[in-house]
């Protein structure tokens, strides 16, 4: 599969499963990513902001592994050397990551997307090249520990009319949100705790993508 095919994947993908094994019941990255993949999620995220660079690295290896065999992008948080090592199919990147113009140099063949809070985020992430990107918080997170300011869905809709590539939404959304938020416009819906919280992760997984193809129809 070749880059342009695997943005297509992430554009039809509706739902963005994130790790985050310290909010997962005390299973295992690798554990909660092959439930995500038994759920018919078609990308997942591992992200880790715990563990060492070699820890990461090993879970990575392992995940890759996870995803190859139920033929799932994997996207790596923050490290593009870790994303090329274990062959990953792209790295999503934070505004104090790499820089986009040196992962796109290193990485051309990775998928790149960037998170992005405000109007002026989106706009230099779109001329920068990024494949896409994600829009958020939009609602308060476990996840974002310190983070004060949320876009809510008005903040998003705002926001929304920037965007001329593909995009995910992120923060805080459980299932409660997804009528609202598909109504008005979102797409592709990158979940974390919800999921990896849940009592049963696989159908938390397959009820959610009814839910949200359910929403597009309406």
């Amino acid at each position: 599969m070749d880059k342009e095919e695997k943005i297509e994947v992430f554009k039809n993908s509706l739902l963005y499963p994130v790790t985050s094994e310290v909010h997962s019941r005390g299973r295992t990255d690798e554990e909660v990513v092959t439930a995500i993949a038994a759920g018919g999620a078609k990308i997942v995220q591992f992200r880790d902001k715990f563990s060492n660079k070699r820890r990461f690295y090993e879970k990575a290896k392992r995940i890759r592994e996870i995803t190859r065999n139920h033929n799932m992008l994997l996207i790596i948080n923050d490290y593009v050397d870790v994303a090329l090592a274990v062959e990953a199919d792209g790295v999503h990147l934070g505004q104090e990551d790499l820089p986009l113009e040196s992962a796109k140099k290193i990485a051309p063949n990775l998928i790149i997307g960037i998170s992005t809070h405000n109007k002026d985020e989106i706009l230099s992430a779109q001329a920068g090249g990024a494949d896409y990107i994600n829009i958020g918080p939009i609602f308060e997170t476990k996840t974002r520990e310190g983070h004060t300011q949320f876009l809510g869905v008005n903040g998003f809709i705002e926001l929304k009319r920037y965007v001329q590539i593909p995009f995910s939404v992120m923060g805080g959304i459980k299932e409660k949100h997804l009528s609202e938020l598909v109504s008005v416009g979102a797409r592709v819906i990158a979940m974390v705790t919800e999921i990896t919280e849940a009592e049963c992760i696989s159908e938390k997984v397959r009820g959610i993508l009814h839910k949200i193809r359910e929403c597009m129809q309406n």
